[in-house]
């Protein structure tokens, strides 16, 4: 029997892997810390008192937890209905989220199932335009919206932005992955197209989908600009406009911590749905990952 020819790490190699790791975790233990931070910061501040925040300087955890921030916001609901943004900002991205994945699974299935001339040449198209700044789509965006009638409606925040090429990307290359001959076997006990998509592709590709779906509903929730142009009436609007009026509202510094209570608020579902989904959005990073078991 042949020797192995493995030559053992020296202590010289074991010493370069560790101080690797090292450098890795410090590098990684200061981007979380650069991440969490002002969120940390946040959640006290929406616990410390209008006099705590105004004369005890900084201080990261308050002196004296009181829920009196978040009181605040429920009472003063006539004035600042945060939590009838909180329902807008959950119909919204909840119905633009399950309206993406139709789009882009459909999208993708005509991407690299069906044959037509210029399949390539239109997607490629379709992803270099993709790359100019979206700033530049604002005023015919808002034009077309206005034109509609869809100026304060959710439907201005729903349906743009459905077919986003980045999720059709992300859709069609994880398709490919799934071998055709499933499609031919299909075919030959007399499957059409439509049935094939629905009980063998879409099967197939549920790990991207849900990623999609959680893509879509953290950008849709997230979206600030676009919701300061289309709503302008208070009862309608998403929690991020609504942010931006109590910015307003708020700017006195003694009722920061109202301002920190409503966004913490405002990142309870986007938090609460990538713990629910952390192990899709991971398994994402592989592209053949939908065809595992």
């Amino acid at each position: 029997m042949a020797e192995s020819t493995t030559v053992p790490p020296g202590d010289g190699g074991r010493l370069r892997r560790r101080t690797s790791l090292i450098i890795c975790y410090v590098a990684l233990a200061t981007l979380a810390l650069v991440w969490l931070l002002p969120i940390a910061y946040s959640i006290a501040t929406s616990f410390k008192s209008a006099t705590e925040i105004a004369y005890s300087g900084f201080s990261l955890l308050p002196a004296h937890w009181v829920a009196e921030n978040y009181v605040t916001l429920v009472e003063g609901a006539s004035s600042y209905p945060v939590l009838q943004w909180f329902v807008n900002s959950l119909v919204i991205s909840t119905s633009h989220a399950a309206l993406t994945v139709v789009v882009v699974a459909l999208a993708g299935y005509g991407y690299t199932r069906m044959r037509f001339p210029g399949r390539d040449a239109l997607f490629l198209t379709l992803l270099g335009i993709s790359l100019f700044p979206s700033v530049v789509n604002l005023i015919p965006s808002y034009k077309i919206v206005q034109t509609l009638g869809w100026v304060n409606s959710p439907l201005a925040m729903i349906i743009p932005g459905l077919a986003g090429v980045a999720n059709v990307f992300l859709v069609r290359s994880f398709m490919a992955g799934v071998p055709r001959e499933l499609d031919e076997a299909a075919r030959v006990d007399g499957a059409g197209d439509f049935r094939i998509f629905a009980q063998v592709i879409l099967p197939s590709i549920r790990p991207v989908l849900i990623v999609v779906f959680l893509f879509s509903f953290t950008g849709s929730w997230n979206d600030f600009l676009w919701p300061t142009i289309v709503f302008n009436d208070i009862e309608r609007m998403p929690i991020t406009a609504g942010l931006l009026l109590l910015q307003n509202m708020f700017g006195d510094y003694s009722k920061l911590g109202q301002l920190m209570a409503s966004a913490v608020l405002a990142m309870i579902p986007t938090t609460v749905l990538f713990l629910a989904a952390q192990r899709y959005f991971l398994s994402s990073l592989n592209l053949n990952a939908g065809l595992k078991g």
